[in-house]
């Protein structure tokens, strides 16, 4: 995994892995306050990109065996810097003060720890077996999340400054708010790079033949 992380950051068409020096992001509805009391957000995210996968560094891999299906697979690596650049609109209400704002975001998990844990079931094609993924958790940890909104008070920057500042100050507090959120993101993203790669590339074909003399004879 880790030589062709590094060997193939624009990815493999025809084994079916993609780019994983710019990953597109689905759109995602950040945060849906209903429009209710003092303090409520909607804010969604658009045109999203991830930049720093080609850095990914895998440390441990379970699962992967004879039968895939018959236990968990579980996938840990680390990244040292994941960017997460695109666009945003919000709404809400901040006490007295109205939002109605469109701007660029801008996220960089530093030290991004991540473990994968797959559920999948087998299908046959052509007398051979591939992987299709039914479930996908990601569990993740961080060093830190820096985060910045550009325009969030459309007309007073002072205030937009001091938003950006009250959440990179507090950032481990918003990270548990949204943390649901956010691994849903992950997981979706997680999800597309392995899935093509499944479809395409048969799971007997992803491993070198195991050398004779060192063959089990049931």
């Amino acid at each position: 995994m880790n030589a062709l992380i590094k060997k193939f950051p624009r990815g493999i068409p025809a084994l079916g892995l993609k780019p994983i020096d710019v990953v597109d992001i689905r759109n995602s509805k950040f945060w849906n306050d209903e429009r209710v009391g003092a303090f409520w957000l909607q804010f969604d995210l658009f045109d999203q990109v991830n930049y720093g996968f080609e850095n990914t560094t895998i440390t441990k891999v379970n699962g992967f065996d004879e039968n895939p299906t018959s236990s968990l697979i579980e996938i840990h690596g680390r990244i040292p810097s994941l960017i997460h650049k695109g666009s945003y609109f919000s709404q809400g209400r901040v006490w007295i003060v109205q939002l109605n704002s469109t701007g660029e975001s801008f996220s960089d998990f530093q030290n991004f720890r991540f473990v994968l844990k797959l559920k999948v079931i087998m299908e046959y094609r052509n007398n051979k077996r591939y992987l299709k993924i039914y479930e996908l958790n990601p569990f993740v940890n961080m060093d830190r999340w820096v985060f910045w909104l550009d325009n969030f008070f459309e007309s007073n920057t002072d205030l937009t400054i001091a938003i950006n500042q009250v959440f990179n100050l507090h950032w481990v507090e918003f990270w548990n708010e949204l943390e649901p959120t956010n691994l849903k993101i992950f997981a979706s993203v997680f999800r597309d790079i392995f899935e093509d790669v499944f479809k395409k590339v048969s799971y007997d074909d992803m491993f070198l033949p195991v050398p004779k003399e060192f063959a089990v004879n049931d």
